[in-house]
């Protein structure tokens, strides 16, 4: 799959599944513009990327303002003329339980996580309608926003809400020839060797072992087996999928459902707190599990 006439930006791609990403999509063929907090690492991962013939910037900020944001577009259209996809992956994370995590760490990563991708989604989502011939914008989701995550109370509320965008990008932004989807990627990375029953196994794959067929199976790889997906959703192939968001790592693909109404049922004039006590005799066989799967 060729992207040689594609421009895309990866934000907070100077390492790990960013960094992935960057360089898949220009091994195809795009123009990128490498951004992270780190210049050091942007500059790798850009070196990394021209070393192997491709095309690669860099743009060294902090994704949240809308400075930020109007700077990485602009830096793409001044070196490449355009820009195609908006790959926000960019954000902090800081693993604190509800009674530990401080206001600035919970606005931490919201700002990155949340604020960057509104943000670089606007930003982008004007040079794509001012151009006129579509776009891509690929969010970056977690399990942790679907599910749920114990001690990531700040991180899992920043997933859900990019979901959310998702959903409602998908609908304003589809006149204008825009596809708007949500990756929900895993991957052995840095973040994974924080999770104590991975952390041996981040450290063996780092150092050149192939991760447990066990583990790919349940969709846990390496950066790069999620890289393909990003390489997919920004070619003319995916024109026609917006809306979605996809489960992707190791040997595994999925496709998360909107949420539903599990039971629904109705009672003449409404209820009282009293009724609600009596009818939750029924109810409660529709409960759902506040526990993720396998817990």
């Amino acid at each position: 799959m060729r992207l040689d006439d594609k421009v895309a930006i990866v934000t907070g791609s100077g390492r790990g599944l960013g960094r992935a990403y960057a360089e898949a999509l220009a091994a195809a063929g795009a123009g990128v513009v490498v951004n992270d907090i780190d210049g050091d690492a942007a500059a790798e991962t850009v070196a990394a990327i021209t070393g192997a013939g491709g095309r690669a910037v860099a743009e060294v900020c902090a994704v949240g303002t809308a400075e930020s944001a109007d700077a990485l577009v602009q830096r793409a259209v001044a070196e490449f003329g355009r820009l195609d996809v908006m790959c926000t992956n960019a954000g902090a994370l800081r693993d604190r339980t509800l009674g530990k995590v401080t206001d600035e760490e919970f606005d931490l990563v919201l700002n990155s996580h949340v604020r960057g991708t509104f943000t670089c989604g606007r930003a982008a989502a004007a040079r794509f309608r001012e151009q006129g011939d579509g776009g891509r914008l690929i969010l970056v989701g977690s399990p942790a926003g679907q599910y749920g995550s114990f001690g990531q109370t700040a991180y899992a509320a920043s997933k859900a809400a990019i979901i959310a965008m998702v959903r409602v990008w998908s609908i304003e932004l589809a006149k204008a020839g825009v596809t708007v989807n949500a990756i929900v990627p895993i991957a052995l990375t840095r973040m994974a060797a924080t999770i104590p029953n991975l952390a041996e196994v981040v450290a063996q794959v780092e150092a050149g072992a192939p991760v447990p067929p066990e583990l790919r199976r349940r969709g846990i790889g390496t950066v790069q087996d999620v890289a393909p997906l990003v390489v997919f959703l920004s070619s003319a192939e995916s024109a026609g999928i917006t809306g979605q968001y996809f489960g992707f790592g190791g040997d595994k693909f999925a496709i998360w459902a909107h949420p539903k109404e599990e039971f629904v049922t109705h009672r003449e004039g409404g209820w009282t707190a009293d009724q609600l006590a009596e009818d939750f005799a029924g109810f409660s066989k529709h409960l759902q599990s506040h526990l993720p799967p396998g817990r």
